[in-house]
């Protein structure tokens, strides 16, 4: 329990550091060389730290120190930001004698590692998880007296039940510690470490929990399913035939442009891909046959598919299989190409990781392999678009 300042203590210290008083949150003493105090308050406001300067003392003595920090307080209460006109600490955790808590460092963290996600449920999702699991029992520690027991006492609760969130939420708090280390707020080993750490406590996440792939549909089913999808005449249902007609990811297709069309190309600009590497997507005849009927639909629209002008909602597609009872994601149909490609065809495995826009995970074969292949897989596509519309199963394959 954190102790309130007296005036009695501020005048004999002489110590320099960070004093934190206990009756008023996030006012601070900071006594400097040449016994010189000043008063400051410490907040969070949208996710960015700030220390606002409240006075010297003695000229601030401690009750009117107090009084500056209930009156911004109470701004931050209204969603006002105390301090809007001064400069932000850019670097707030630089050598001083100040060492943040877990919660202020990493939701800092978070606050700069989120601009490089494109997804922003994404980025919601990785600070929710640490306000929901962590900040409770180590948000106020320090960020250097965090040990194993602490994360034990975060992770055991949750292990075997919400195995996924758990893993996950292990990771993250890996992250912020190890970026803690690397800005020498903290030594030593990490506590979340899973290598040669935490796997000796807690057991193998794959072990507990089965890994849950998305359903899919087996690609035999795919050419009497394409011919129920366009027995419906929603933009849902045209976008939902494109995308299983190109490989797709949800994302591409919903936020697909107009513009992106050149001539018999889909040119995905990196901003858009998961791997942040423009992909070039070779348009059989029926997928430009889509874009024109939604064209036709939303003549104004800048977007592939659309209502209204605006792009379809990220559940739409999957609102559409449940209306269709199919019991299956949309994701899945990526895994049925897949399939489709190893056990239907000679098309090689690596035409069909580019067609999929995957990642070379080998390295140095990725720097040698730095072309799309794309005259090979628009062939590919020539056939994966002829077995879809085929409706003969499995051999009807052309």
């Amino acid at each position: 329990m954190k102790t309130a300042l007296t005036d009695l203590f501020i005048r004999n210290i002489t110590a320099p550091g960070r004093y934190t008083d206990g009756e008023l949150k996030g006012l601070n003493l900071q006594v400097k060389a040449a016994n010189k105090k000043y008063w400051t308050l410490r907040y969070i406001f949208e996710g960015k730290r700030y220390d606002k300067s409240l006075g010297a003392y003695p000229g601030t003595s401690l009750k009117e120190a107090r009084k500056k920090a209930i009156e911004a307080r109470s701004m931050l209460n209204k969603g006002m930001n105390p301090k809007p006109h001064e400069r932000r600490v850019a670097e707030p955790y630089k050598a001083e004698s100040v060492t943040p808590s877990f919660r202020e460092y990493a939701i800092a963290c978070h606050a700069q590692k989120k601009l490089e996600w494109a997804n922003k449920k994404h980025a919601d999702q990785w600070l929710n998880t640490l306000r929901d699991y962590a900040f409770d029992l180590i948000g106020d520690l320090p960020i250097d007296q965090i040990e194993t027991e602490h994360i034990l006492q975060i992770l055991e609760p949750i292990w075997t039940k919400k195995t996924e969130t758990a893993s996950r939420l292990r990771a993250r708090i890996e992250w912020v510690l190890a970026s803690a280390t690397t800005r020498k707020l903290r030594t030593g080993l990490n506590p979340a470490l899973w290598r040669g750490h935490l796997e000796t406590i807690l057991q193998k996440p794959s072990k507990v929990t089965p890994v849950k792939h998305h359903k899919a549909l087996p690609y035999k089913d795919l050419p009497s399913f394409i011919k129920k999808l366009q027995g419906s005449d929603s933009i849902s249902a045209l976008a939902l035939e494109f995308l299983i007609l190109n490989a797709s990811r949800t994302s591409e297709v919903r936020f697909g442009l107009k513009s992106e069309i050149v001539a018999d190309l889909w040119i995905i600009p990196a901003s858009r891909m998961k791997m942040k590497k423009e992909h070039r997507v070779p348009l059989g005849k029926r997928s430009k046959d889509l874009l024109e009927i939604a064209s036709t639909l939303d003549p104004e629209s800048p977007y592939l598919f659309s209502r209204n002008g605006k792009p379809l909602s990220n559940v739409a597609m999957s609102h559409l299989l449940k209306r269709l009872e199919m019991n299956i994601t949309v994701h899945g149909f990526r895994s049925t190409f897949r399939d489709w490609v190893a056990e239907e065809t000679d098309h090689s495995h690596e035409v069909a990781e580019k067609a999929l826009a995957h990642a070379i995970a080998n390295q140095v074969e990725a720097a040698y392999r730095r072309g799309d292949l794309l005259e090979r897989r628009k062939r590919l596509a020539l056939d994966w678009e002829s077995y879809c519309l085929n409706d003969k199963g499995a051999n009807g394959t052309p």
